[in-house]
Order: structure tokens, then C-alpha cells, then sequence
């Protein structure tokens, strides 16, 4: 083997390799930016999997290793909402409770009102088929299903 053809491969090899490690940070910078954008934590577990990399990859580069951990501590530094009083949580549950029965009331009493509504709508048209059958001078309509409200 000649050094001209050692030379050509060995750059060869290191352009590949260096296309490789190009197109693997373009990754891991794309996914940062999708989890920013979802609100997720940036971790570099999280960046690892969103961008198809390995950890050792996100460790070894200097550059993404300083971005995730700074925005790893600003996600950190963001305090916790402080959670309502108990007597606030409290009064939420027994509203939420309150509101819920409601719902359920208010939905029995529609579907029973849409029962009746249905067997009047039957009546009525029996009743018109008994007129038209007696000798009424009223043809019998056609009847239309009315939809929901």
C-alpha cells in the first residue's frame, strides 16, 4: 500500500467521520429546541433520546454539555407554585365535587326531557294518521327527526 492511498483514506475517514459528528450535533441542538418549545426539562437524558445520541456524544462536546446544564439549571431555579392553603383545596374539591353532580343531573334531566320530547313527537303522529284515516282533509306529513339541542 502506498502512502498516497494510506493519505486518501485517512481523509477520507476523518471527513465521514467529522460529517458524522456534524449531523449528531445538529440533532442534539434540534432537540433542545423541540423540548424548549414543548416546556419539557432539558436533561441530558431527554436530549439523548429526542435526538437519536448517545450520552457519551452530549458529554464529550463541550458546547452542548454547557447548554444543557445551563438550561437543566435554569429549569432548576424556577420555584415550585406554592400549593393553595388547605382550606382552599378544600373548597376547590367541594365545588369540583358540587359542579360534577350538577353535570350529571343536568344531563339525566335533558336526556329525559328528549325521551318525552320523542314519545310526544309519536303521538302527534299517530294521532295526525287517525284524522287522515277518519277522512280528514289534512294529508299526513312527512315526519323529520329532530336533532340534538
Amino acid at each position: 500500500m502506498t502512502d498516497d492511498a494510506r493519505t486518501k483514506r485517512t481523509q477520507t475517514l476523518a471527513t465521514a467521520a467529522k460529517a458524522k459528528s456534524q449531523a449528531k450535533t445538529t440533532a442534539a441542538e434540534k432537540a433542545i429546541r423541540t423540548l424548549v418549545k414543548r416546556g419539557e426539562p432539558i436533561t441530558f437524558q431527554a436530549v439523548q433520546r429526542e435526538a437519536g445520541v448517545s450520552h457519551a456524544f452530549l458529554y464529550n462536546h463541550p458546547d452542548l454539555r454547557g447548554r444543557i446544564e445551563r438550561l437543566r439549571a435554569q429549569a432548576r431555579s424556577v420555584p415550585a407554585p406554592t400549593p393553595p392553603a388547605d382550606e382552599h383545596s378544600t373548597l376547590v374539591l367541594a365545588l369540583t365535587g358540587q359542579i360534577t353532580r350538577l353535570k350529571k343531573q343536568h344531563r339525566e334531566e335533558v336526556q329525559a326531557l328528549r325521551d318525552a320530547l320523542e314519545r310526544a313527537h309519536g303521538e302527534n303522529l299517530d294521532l295526525r294518521r287517525e284524522r287522515a284515516r277518519r277522512g280528514g282533509d289534512t294529508p299526513v306529513p312527512r315526519t323529520r327527526t329532530i336533532g340534538p339541542c
